[in-house]
């Protein structure tokens, strides 16, 4: 059934895809820009599940793996992923998304083999170091391929979609995420169920094919290791479909290349450096608070999907179980109604402005935290309906912060350093509240909502400072061709949308 419904949604973002067209592309572009898309977004899901497996052999491992540990080895990986991008950022953004890609697939790949090794190794009373120190590394050796995966994206993003259909892509990366998410830990509970040697109850209907397709014989302990090997496998089989379908630009896919009226416009001649890349990130007032938004996303995003599975699985959670059993399920709905609904409002009603959507969003994370704290121990099922609905919403702020926004205000040619950088404080702020909130929670769990609802106040304040920006490219843009004029917040905004034709039609 689980499957049946991934499958309907796939469908319904495929199909939502198809029906906005507001540039009028021709229908073999966009049939094009399908086949470049799909493959890479799968690639990147199917990393979100090789990156949140941690989560799922944690409660494998039971107290082999207490709270404190899983926090430090959680923290290692988040803080590698949001420093690589200094790094990685300006390297995709001179080697392309293609290649960025490919290199995240398979460094990943070879990072969740080891780590599989590692268990496999502890589980036979064979590992001879510390199992915290030894996961910590591989984990931020795992998490430093991941970082290519999200620039990767955006870089092949920037040139494919223009600043008005962006809005809707944010929506799609938030999806992606999202089906990454249930990857990781519906897909990765079943692979754990399907390999224990006494398994509790009836293997689901996706354990049987896991049992199916790889059997072991476990002998006297469970395979935990396989939750790490099976991605491995999935990832080099996207990995190959990128080499073969994945076109870093419509030029190079036989199609003209178009101004997407980002902050790019008129300088794609130039050659940046990557000293000259950093600066123009880092000088820009709209991407530092863009930076600091997506840092206090990163707090609340983690701290929900990395810590609720650990909460019910410690306090029961009598009446609400259905939610822990469907986690990965239910994350993947809201993340998807999130995402859509931040690019629906982004595009249809602000005008491709990112920060009015991402402030409402704040607003209900904070509502919901409050509501979070309140009901803690005394209505599960509120909980978990709070908790989902933060995901969907910071979901919401995270398609369109680091997969829409830092490619409006980076530009084409900086998409990756900015997107990079922004989806840097992201982690780093993801491992702020996994350092804390592993010891914080050890002495009581009121310490988790609380911990998060002042991160959303900030992230609120933040955005009502963009509630305007856009890039100087994408105002004119508005303004010539769709009459809609955007003015400062203390003026009034005048918009009398049109319907227009694509000067830079395929």
């Amino acid at each position: 059934m689980d499957l049946f419904l991934v499958g309907l949604c796939f469908v319904a973002v495929i199909t939502i895809y198809f029906r906005h067209n507001p540039l009028h592309h021709s229908r073999a572009f966009i049939m094009r820009r399908f086949v470049n898309w799909f493959p890479l977004g799968m690639t990147y899901a199917f990393l979100y599940m090789a990156r949140y497996n941690l989560n799922v052999s944690k409660n494998a491992l039971g107290n082999a793996m207490t709270k404190e540990d899983f926090g430090i080895i959680f923290a290692a990986g988040t803080i590698t992923y949001g420093l690589s991008f200094l790094l990685n950022g300006p390297l995709v953004d001179r080697i392309g998304g293609k290649k960025g890609i490919i290199i995240a697939a398979l460094g990943a790949c070879l990072a969740n083999m080891a780590m599989g090794l590692v268990t496999y190794l502890f589980l036979h009373d064979r590992l001879h170091t510390n199992l915290t120190v030894t996961f910590s590394v591989l984990y931020a050796l795992n998490m430093f391929f991941q970082s290519y995966g999200a620039v990767s994206i955006i870089k092949v993003k920037a040139y494919w979609f223009h600043v008005r259909e962006r809005g809707i892509f944010g929506a799609i990366f938030g999806t992606l995420i999202s089906f990454g998410v249930y990857f990781a830990f519906d897909w990765g509970r079943a692979i754990v169920d399907a390999s224990k040697v006494h398994p509790d109850g009836e293997p689901s209907a996706l354990g049987k094919v896991f049992q199916y397709l790889f059997a072991v014989d476990t002998g006297v302990t469970d395979a935990t290791w396989l939750v790490f090997f099976i991605p491995s496998f999935l990832l080099i089989i996207w990995a190959l479909i990128d080499m073969w379908l994945i076109r870093d630009t419509p030029g190079e896919a036989g199609y003209e290349d178009f101004d997407t009226h980002d902050a790019s416009s008129g300088e794609m001649d130039k050659d940046f450096t990557i000293k000259e890349l950093l600066h123009r990130v880092f000088t820009s007032r709209a991407m530092l608070i863009v930076s600091a938004i997506e840092f206090t996303g990163g707090v609340i995003r983690n701290g929900i999907m990395q810590w609720y599975t650990v909460f019910a699985a410690e306090v029961p959670q009598v009446g609400a179980e259905i939610f822990s059993k469907h986690w990965g399920l239910l994350l993947c709905f809201f993340g998807i109604a999130g995402g859509f609904a931040g690019g629906f409002l982004s595009d249809k009603v602000f005008q491709s402005r990112r920060g009015p959507p991402v402030g409402l969003a704040k607003a209900v994370i904070l509502v919901s935290a409050i509501m979070m704290a309140i009901f803690l121990f005394e209505a599960p099922a509120v909980v978990a309906l709070c908790a989902l609905v933060m995901t969907a919403a910071v979901i919401c702020v995270h398609s369109l912060m680091s997969g829409t926004a830092a490619a409006d205000f980076g530009g084409r040619k900086a998409t990756a350093t900015a997107s990079g950088i922004v989806d840097g404080f992201v982690y780093l702020g993801s491992g702020l509240q996994s350092l804390c909130l592993g010891f914080l929670i050890s002495e009581s769990w009121y310490f988790w909502p609380l911990f998060m609802a002042p991160f959303a106040v900030v992230g609120l304040i933040l955005a009502i400072r963009i509630w305007n920006d856009l890039p100087a490219a994408t105002k004119r843009y508005l303004a010539t061709v769709e009459k809609i004029v955007i003015t400062t917040r203390t003026e009034t905004v005048i918009t009398a949308t049109i319907t227009s034709t694509n000067p830079n039609k395929n």
